[in-house]
């Protein structure tokens, strides 16, 4: 007698579910990582291009530019293959949370740019001439008033970040999808095992979208009309 695919699914689920439990865990180390990297870069990216020297601001605007002109999977190839034949070799994990990271730097430079030149150039002003450095005018003054505007984009990015770790699974990286994949190829369950894997995904993305929605609520309310 043939057994269903949904009646094997049941009956190995234990071991379906904690193989994808595994992969999970390695999505959000992957996420977290390129999402820190990405803020690091985009910050320092957007401070290069609201300088006054124009040699930076051309750096910054290449780096926008170059980074956000090839796609992210490309990126990681050239991060894991290309560096390889030249003798620098990156293990899957740590090449995906900097390809994301590179990545997502170009992506978040524009946004914490614009939620920095959306604070009055008065405030910089007022900050030097008590005698502050344009640095800590920067920390203490500008972004602090800057991220009602920054938040929100700064939520979607990090959903979109959260989705689009599936392409390091292309780099061997074991997060959630190449896992799935792993399991497809043992068990031939290819729709019990990608539905629970779009269930995870889930799990993971509606509260993130929530929070960025109060985000969203909280900074049009904060904003001065």
């Amino acid at each position: 007698m043939q057994v269903s695919p949904w009646a094997r699914t049941v009956a190995q689920f234990p071991y379906l579910i904690s193989t994808l439990l595994l992969g999970l865990e390695m999505t959000i180390i992957v996420t977290v990582g390129g999402f820190a990297l990405a803020v690091v870069l985009g910050l320092a990216g957007a401070v290069i291009r609201t300088t006054r020297f124009g040699v930076l601001r051309a750096i910054g605007t290449l780096y926008v530019d170059v980074f956000r002109a090839v796609p992210v999977l490309t990126q990681l190839f050239i991060l894991y293959f290309g560096l390889a034949e030249i003798g620098i070799r990156l293990a899957p994990v740590p090449a995906a949370i900097i390809g994301f990271g590179i990545n997502g730097g170009a992506y978040l430079t524009e946004v914490f740019r614009a939620g920095i030149e959306a604070v009055h150039k008065g405030q910089t002003e007022a900050a030097l001439s008590i005698g502050m450095t344009r640095m800590q005018a920067l920390r203490i003054i500008i972004l602090p008033q800057a991220m009602r505007v920054i938040l929100p984009p700064l939520g979607n990015f990090a959903i979109g970040l959260l989705k689009d770790t599936s392409v390091a699974s292309s780099v061997a990286a074991p997060e959630l999808t190449f896992r799935a994949r792993m399991l497809v190829d043992q068990t031939y369950l290819s729709t019990q095992i990608y539905l629970m894997v779009a269930i995870l995904y889930l799990a993971m993305s509606l509260p993130l979208a929530h929070l960025v929605r109060r985000l969203e609520r909280r900074g049009a309310r904060e904003r001065p009309a």
